[in-house]
């Protein structure tokens, strides 16, 4: 990772992040996330805004968003629960992978969610 990059790119979001529509938060912390680069206000910033606005999100966008808060191990309990209700709601349109990212991402966040998991059993 270039972590000038990263670092530059996590104080712009942070000053623009309620401008970002939900595709580019799930890419932002998706990006963090991957590339293992810390950036713990950024992420947090995002999972307070992306929790009030999770009916914005697709499948893949939720699916992407509790995968990388789960791979960058950042407790955001409020998004996973918002995650949680609006996956429930939206998982007929969840593909295969959205849906093993999606438990993937709870079961190693140890978020218990057995609302959410019946609901994926019940679609796969």
């Amino acid at each position: 990772a270039a972590p000038e990059l990263f670092e530059a790119i996590a104080g712009q979001a942070l000053t623009r992040f309620r401008e970002f529509n939900s595709q580019d938060m799930a890419n932002t912390v998706w990006a963090f996330a991957t590339a293992a680069v810390a950036a713990p206000l950024l992420l947090e910033a995002i999972a307070g805004e992306a929790s009030g606005r999770i009916r914005e999100f697709n499948s893949q966008e939720i699916a992407n968003t509790a995968w990388a808060f789960a791979t960058a191990v950042v407790a955001a309990p409020k998004l996973f629960e918002a995650i949680a209700g609006e996956a429930r709601t939206q998982v007929r349109t969840f593909n295969a992978q959205d849906m093993a990212n999606t438990v993937w991402a709870f079961a190693t966040a140890a978020v218990a969610a057995p609302e959410l998991f019946e609901a994926i059993a019940g679609e796969a």
